[in-house]
């Protein structure tokens, strides 16, 4: 399946100034008369006007066009039910040169009315009503308001205000250079409101009404502006901006630190499903995933050479354990920005992946888009302007170790907003990697992760880094996957941060290098659904934490095993962790984590083993019954996803997303459906031997492991012995389920 294109609009139209995204304003000139030798200027003298020509309101082919206080609105219809709002200071609006949003496919006009002091554009079962509105004691008096209702029952959705009377406009453009602002947008709040996605954050609310969230890509916090309202509405902030989205009790806020101009969509619904498959009609579908992606991934922290590598896979096969991928972690390069495996350590890759998929395995290797200053194409892409680069001209920078003989170092990042950049990278992972075989991707650091984190000071090729930086993994995943289409192979891309539309691009989204505690365990739930509810039906997370996890310590190992649970049931089951080399004594309670030496040193060399032989015979025992599970469910796990390709039902979704009308459920991160029959309550604490689980009302329900029958709308409390977290199944689809759960063969 073809990936559609990442919006790469007009590259011609660019205005001069700092931001560099969009085309000068044409400005209309004096009229001129020659005499002699000499050009004369002269003002040409205003013409006749209509009246109507002063009307600030105007249809402008199947749009709605507004031009008042200096402000252009442009108003139109995108896709069905919905409508993209765009503003500019000045006289026109220009097009993004990034765009979450696909062009629209043919559909009816939209209805249109104007009038001296409002106008209304209808389209479907959504209508934005535009009004003059005067605000007594305010700074600037009169200022056209925008109102979203529902079109068929004139129930408000969204509607624009002030926080004071007196300012900012609910619109406020503060200007910072040459045609670039600083915009913030306010919107009414309501009390009975409820609002999921924006991404992947890791605050651990599942309802984002009273959270305040960074728009800025980071390490385990992955921005995709777009939001799903329980009043009925989705909203996407079209901008890839860095900035905030503020949804508190008071005021619903969106603002961006610069950018060219407004730009948002909103589309209205009955329920969160048609909200979120109308986002994906609109930002595009995902791809179908290939078969092995359903199984078990083995990865760690890191696999130092290709013996090492191979000696595990054939363990696992030795073992007769289920293994779907392994994963090659970074440092098997030589350098950063050289892009290719390191040929002391990894001496016949392409024989390497032979074997492994001999065995049913496949094969993906962590790719950064970091560059050494001391790689051999530094020069070459400093000299072709293919880097990220600070607003004064140096590369912007991150410090971190390398295989580099002097250690840690700074590297900067190849800009993939620059078309020339995105190929000369993928020239080389197509030659170094691709040709030998490998042709699934971890597009790790894909934040871009800078530090100190300062986007302002990042020049890229279509402009200033507070303009641009959010949509940097968009555009990273969608040179690999231009690239993998064309030579025909069907790769997976798994990347730490997502932008909206990157579903398009056969990205799976795993919540970055978290740590293993309960805390942080707990935080996982709600950032799968929110993602979900963002569009990213491919997620995942590291079973058992990134960082500090002891195989020696009984408290870890309980993490572990709850954890392990939980990936059992997530679209992606996948097993990773920068765990305590062997040797260093667990910590006593209380106690940080040692490693026993410099964590630099560390990720130059390797942690603590991570297969699931390595923490004993009872763990073990558990996780390979618990693969076992994972193994029978891939039928309905392949099922899930083809429905998640074409609608953009999330894989992993709220229990209120199939069951609407559990209300209950809303602001609910302890349980989950898995698809539409599973519900699982995952064990978040330690010590729990048995769990209390609401049941969805309108179905009867199986307990999967005893077989047991419960009504819906009842709460029923099982136990949960380590590898049996609570799940239930519907009665209905229980037939499908038997060679996961045997107990409820003997149900029926």
């Amino acid at each position: 399946m073809s990936a559609p294109q990442w919006p790469l609009r007009h590259p011609h139209r660019r205005r001069q100034g700092c931001a560099g995204l969009y085309r000068s304003c044409h400005l209309p000139g004096p009229r001129r008369r020659r005499t002699g030798d000499r050009r004369v200027a002269r003002l040409s003298a205003p013409s006749a006007r209509p009246a109507e020509a002063d009307a600030p309101f105007r249809q402008d082919g199947g749009a709605l066009l507004c031009r008042f206080g200096g402000e252009t609105l442009r108003i139109e219809p995108w896709g069905a039910d919905a409508i993209r709002v765009r503003a500019r200071p000045g006289l026109e609006i220009v097009e993004p040169h990034v765009s979450a949003l696909l062009d629209p496919a043919a559909q009816a006009p939209a209805a249109i009315s104007v009038s001296p002091r409002s106008a209304e554009i209808t389209n479907g079962r959504i209508r934005a009503e535009l009004t003059i509105v005067e605000r007594y004691g305010a700074d600037v008096k009169r200022e056209v308001v925008i109102r979203f209702v529902r079109a068929d029952t004139g129930e408000e959705l969204l509607a624009e205000t002030r926080s004071h009377f007196a300012g900012p406009k609910t619109r406020n453009f503060k200007a910072l250079a040459s045609g670039s602002w600083r915009l913030e947008t306010s919107f009414k709040a309501r009390d009975d409101e409820h609002i999921w996605g924006l991404g992947q954050p890791q605050h651990g609310r599942m309802d984002l009404k009273g959270t305040s969230t960074t728009l800025l890509q980071q390490n385990a916090h992955a921005v995709i502006p777009f939001v799903v309202s329980s009043l009925g509405y989705g909203f996407l902030w079209n901008n890839p901006a860095v900035g905030r989205a503020e949804f508190a009790t008071n005021i619903t806020r969106w603002t961006a630190e610069a950018t060219g101009g407004l730009d948002y969509w909103v589309v209205a619904g009955d329920g969160p499903a048609e909200i979120v498959r109308a986002y994906h009609d609109a930002t595009g579908h995902s791809p179908d995933i290939p078969d092995w992606a359903l199984g078990f991934w083995q990865c760690k922290l890191r696999y130092r050479n290709q013996g090492e590598l191979l000696e595990v896979a054939r363990e696992y096969r030795r073992r007769g354990l289920p293994l779907a991928c392994i994963v090659i972690d970074f440092f098997h390069w030589t350098r950063q920005g050289e892009w290719r495996f390191d040929p002391a350590d990894w001496p016949d890759p392409k024989a390497m992946v032979d074997e492994l998929r001999a065995m049913g395995v496949e094969t993906m290797v962590s790719i950064w888009p970091t560059v050494s200053a001391a790689s051999d194409h530094y020069r070459t892409m400093t000299e072709r302007g293919l880097f990220l680069t600070t607003e004064r001209g140096v590369a912007a920078v991150i410090p971190f170790p390398d295989k580099d003989p002097f250690g840690p170092g700074f590297f900067t990042y190849y800009d993939a907003f620059n078309p020339e950049a995105r190929d000369f990278h993928w020239d080389l992972v197509r030659r170094n990697y691709l040709d030998n075989g490998i042709e699934h991707f971890w597009l790790d650091a894909c934040e871009p992760e800078m530090r100190p984190a300062h986007p302002e000071n990042v020049r890229t090729a279509l402009g200033n880094g507070a303009e641009m930086l959010c949509a940097y993994p968009l555009a990273h995943a969608q040179r690999y996957r231009q690239g993998l289409d064309a030579e025909g192979r069907n790769g997976i891309l798994l990347c730490r941060s997502a932008w909206a539309g990157s579903q398009r691009h056969g990205v799976i989204l795993w919540s970055g290098d978290v740590w293993s505690d309960w805390e942080w365990f707990r935080a996982q739930i709600p950032a799968g659904l929110h993602a979900g509810m963002a569009g990213m039906g491919w997620w995942t997370t590291d079973i058992g934490g990134f960082y500090d996890g002891h195989g020696g310590s009984d408290a870890f190992r309980e993490l572990l095993v709850r954890w392990f649970e939980f990936g059992v049931f997530s679209p992606i089951c996948r097993l990773h962790g920068f765990r305590v080399p062997e040797g260093v004594p667990p910590p006593e309670k209380g106690e940080r984590v040692s490693y026993g030496q410099d964590t630099f040193n560390i990720f130059t060399n390797t942690g603590g083993p991570n297969e699931i032989w390595s923490y004993g015979a009872e763990v073990e025992g558990v996780l390979t019954q618990l693969l076992r599970v994972r193994e029978a469910l891939r039928p309905y796990l392949a099922d899930c996803f083809a429905h998640f390709a074409r609608t953009g039902d999330p894989m992993m979704a709220p229990v209120f997303y199939h069951f609407p009308r559990q209300t209950d459920a809303m602001a609910d991160a302890t349980r989950y459906m898995l698809g539409p029959d599973i519900l699982v309550a995952p064990v978040l604490h330690p010590d729990v031997s048995e769990i209390t689980v609401a049941l969805p009302a309108g179905e009867t329900w199986l307990h999967a492991w005893s077989g047991a029958e419960h009504a819906g709308g009842s709460s029923v409390t099982v136990p949960c012995p380590w590898g049996q977290c609570p799940v239930f199944v519907r009665k209905a689809a229980a037939a499908r389920f038997g060679e996961a759960f045997p107990m409820l063969k003997q149900s029926q």
